[in-house]
């Protein structure tokens, strides 16, 4: 059955080498290369929301070859002002650690 309160974030949503088609949600220059599950659960802690779940040994629908991983966290907003707030946070993080 379908959950309406909560809201699942794949880590392809992020990764800036995959076309759209495959699963990336947001422009290139808001991704990032290869992005783990670790960063993405700072990213999310650090932009104020609350994790629920999280799973790593797990296979995005359309990359069923390639093991994913995702988080669950409470319906507050629409998902894409989820997916851009956490979006800021990772690319800064990893801006921090190229420099």
């Amino acid at each position: 059955m379908k959950d309406y309160e909560h809201v699942v974030i794949w880590l392809d949503y992020f990764n800036k080498t995959l076309p759209r088609n495959k699963g990336r949600r947001l422009a290139k220059e808001k991704c990032i290369f290869d992005p783990s599950l670790k960063e993405l659960i700072d990213a999310t802690k650090s932009a104020g929301l609350e994790l629920t779940e999280s799973e790593e040994k797990v296979r995005f629908p359309k990359r069923p070859y390639v093991r994913s991983g995702y988080i669950v966290l409470p319906k507050n907003s629409s998902k894409t002002k989820i997916l851009n707030k956490i979006s800021e946070k990772l690319v800064a993080k990893r801006a921090k650690q190229s420099k």
